[in-house]
């Protein structure tokens, strides 16, 4: 008669899940955008993402440096992009029109991500001290070179700059409350032809 161990057999450990991070940041996300980083919580983000607790503390030491991690990644980028677009070749119209496209495009890339940055700015940006490459500081500096330059009438660079960064940062939130349909590429002209008035104006 055969023995049946099975009775005594020590539970099965669950598998640790593979690529835990990437679906912790997706849960996350998702629970930062339609709850509020407030609401959320670690276990209701590993619970989304179907991993432990444990796996999501393996990555980060919380939610709050999660939440930072994730606004400062696009942060960043937009950095890079302004950088790219308003330092390279041709007129201030060219310069600015590659500009917002690739702002649209990096929003239509990843909306989830790109609103979670968008809607967290009052929230994160005191943790970004000011520095060289952020993406404002870019802006102005630019902007300052092309007053310096004649291109466009003198004024305030930190102005100038809050004005025509939001000409596309209300369309993007715009977006968000789903009153602009569509991808936000296909308005990218009309958000380049208003950026260029509002530097051009006096």
């Amino acid at each position: 008669m055969t023995r049946n161990t099975s009775a005594s057999k020590p539970p099965a450990k669950k598998a640790r899940a593979r690529n835990a991070r990437p679906k912790i940041e997706r849960a996350a996300l998702k629970l930062f955008v339609h709850e509020g980083v407030d609401a959320a919580t670690t276990r209701e983000i590993a619970e989304k993402a179907g991993v432990s607790e444990g796996a999501l503390y393996r990555h980060y030491k919380g939610k709050d440096q999660l939440a930072l991690s994730l606004f400062m990644e696009t942060h960043n980028r937009l950095g890079q992009m302004m950088q790219e677009a308003l330092s390279g070749d041709g007129s201030l119209e060219e310069k600015v029109h590659a500009a917002v496209k690739a702002y649209c495009e990096l929003a239509d890339e990843d909306f989830l991500l790109f609103s979670f940055h968008l809607v967290s700015l009052n929230r994160y940006l005191p943790y970004d001290k000011r520095r060289e490459d952020d993406p404002v500081s870019i802006t102005e500096r630019i902007i300052d070179g092309l007053m310096s330059e004649g291109i466009i009438p003198k004024g305030d660079p930190a102005l100038k700059a809050a004005m025509a960064l939001g000409v596309v940062m209300q369309a993007g939130q715009n977006k968000i409350y789903n009153r602009l349909p569509g991808l936000l590429v296909q308005h990218a002209d009309a958000m380049a032809r208003a950026v260029v008035a509002v530097l051009k104006s006096e």
